[in-house]
């Protein structure tokens, strides 16, 4: 592939109104599902929009400013979450969040030692799709509790609420198909603000913070009184001061956490190799795949010390660089600033706070689905042949296991359970069963891009 012809190139810095205007644009392509992770895992949106800001910078810093990518929220660990939550509270899934950064930094130490073709071998199409599909199916029900039930919970159905829902995938499945240019990736944030439009309508928005909020600014008697009513301290979760690692620790959270970081890995490896195909270089060879894997695990470390949760890079975000052909990492950075500067303002998380479970539960019916789609595009995307029994028998395995439910119990209050049990099962299966050959299929999945090495930048701010 030849190098790409930029509009402003990785280095360059645009003038301070395009400076602005740029990073605000990829601020709101990534804004509505950084929030929607937090919002599904009872995780402070505030503390997401932080991390995600802090843990961009660092992934930029740690790839020498060479890759222009932002991260957000990820979606592979909603369910790990949620289930480590409920056992062990949030520390707990703050623990985990650690554990799989910790994946994230061993991973990329043995791709600079032995490497990048051991992890192909891991992990092909045929083991990671299923996975995949499997992250998207499992977290199916909590979109429809959210969807038809009033508190979310599944117990008290209510016909306002399933219309709510409704009218919000009605518009985002609207703006995903026929929305051109930018706002085609914004089909999250539209829907979830059509569907808060259409929420006030109802009734069924409590808006009580947002008035307490606007109460307390109008209300300011003096500068430091009205900045003190606009800025709001997000409500971090500091390990050792806020609860002690030690105590919350359990190999329930290790084997219910961790082996969705190998997940993700694969989805950063897919994400830098269309990243390198829309900008024109090789990111996998400069600065080199083990450097980028390196930023996202310190991304989600950071998160974890935060108290939000685990970062990955942004497929809406690569959208905007290929649409803008903007790849300075001054405009990613920028957005990060602005991430975190948002985190601390109290307006932005009362009304974050306000939206109605039903308007999420409507975006993540097709979210969710997409997911899971994903997983089987994945499949499809590298040939993986299905008359052949090897890949049959791990893919069946994998979505049986991981959809329903099963677990093993190795003592009380242990239990390696659903899509990690799945995962787990996927990779042995792969590493015994014979001819693997055949589970890496005939596409490009990890093929790296020939793309042309080019450090000047083209065109000008």
């Amino acid at each position: 592939m030849k190098s790409v012809e930029a509009a402003v190139g990785i280095r360059e810095i645009p003038k301070a109104h395009k400076w602005l205007a740029l990073s605000f644009q990829h601020l709101f392509a990534m804004f509505g599902a950084t929030i929607l992770v937090p919002f599904l895992t009872g995780l402070p949106p505030a503390v997401a929009l932080v991390s995600s800001g802090f843990g961009t910078l660092a992934y930029l810093l740690i790839t020498r400013g060479r890759v222009p990518a932002y991260l957000g929220s990820s979606f592979a660990f909603i369910y790990p979450i949620m289930e480590v939550s409920s056992t062990h509270g949030v520390a707990g899934a703050m623990v985990g969040s650690f554990l799989a950064g910790l994946v994230y930094g061993a991973v990329s130490l043995l791709i600079t030692i032995f490497g990048m073709g051991w992890i192909m071998k891991l992990l092909p199409p045929v083991v990671v799709g299923p996975v995949i599909i499997v992250i998207g199916l499992g977290l199916a029900s909590t979109a429809i509790d959210m969807a038809m039930y009033e508190s979310g919970d599944g117990e008290v159905y209510s016909a306002t609420h399933f219309t709510v829902a409704l009218v919000t995938l009605g518009i985002t499945i609207l703006a995903t198909v026929f929305f051109r240019g930018f706002l085609s990736l914004l089909p999250i944030l539209i829907g979830i603000v059509g569907g808060y439009t259409f929420a006030l309508t109802q009734g069924i928005v409590d808006t009580s913070e947002i008035a307490a909020e606007w109460a307390g600014i109008t209300s300011a008697g003096s500068v430091g009184g009205f900045l003190q009513a606009i800025f709001q301290m997000p409500e971090f979760l500091i390990p050792f001061k806020d609860f002690s690692p030690v105590s919350v620790f359990s190999w329930q959270i290790v084997f219910l956490m961790v082996p969705f970081a190998l997940v993700t890995i694969t989805e950063h490896i897919g994400d830098q190799m269309v990243l390198s195909k829309v900008v024109g270089r090789n990111f996998l060879k400069n600065p080199g795949l083990n450097r980028s894997i390196l930023g996202d695990g310190v991304a989600t470390t950071i998160a974890s010390f935060l108290g939000g949760p685990p970062n990955t890079t942004y497929g809406e975000n690569i959208g905007v660089l290929a649409i803008t052909r903007v790849y300075s990492i001054f405009v990613i950075g920028g957005a990060a600033v602005f991430a975190i500067f948002f985190g601390f303002i109290g307006m932005s998380t009362a009304v974050i706070g306000s939206i109605p479970p039903a308007v999420m539960g409507g975006v993540s019916i097709l979210l969710f689905g997409t997911i899971a789609s994903s997983g089987l595009r994945m499949l499809i995307d590298n040939q993986i042949d299905f008359g052949e029994k090897r890949n049959l028998i791990i893919s069946s395995v994998i979505l049986v296991l991981g959809v329903g439910g099963a677990f093993i119990e190795i003592r009380e209050g242990l239990a390696i359970q659903g899509m990690a049990l799945a995962a787990i099962i996927g990779v042995l299966l792969n590493l015994v069963l014979p001819g693997k050959e055949k589970s890496q299929g005939n596409g490009h999945m990890f093929e790296e891009p020939e793309v042309e090495e080019n450090e000047k930048s083209t065109g000008a701010a």
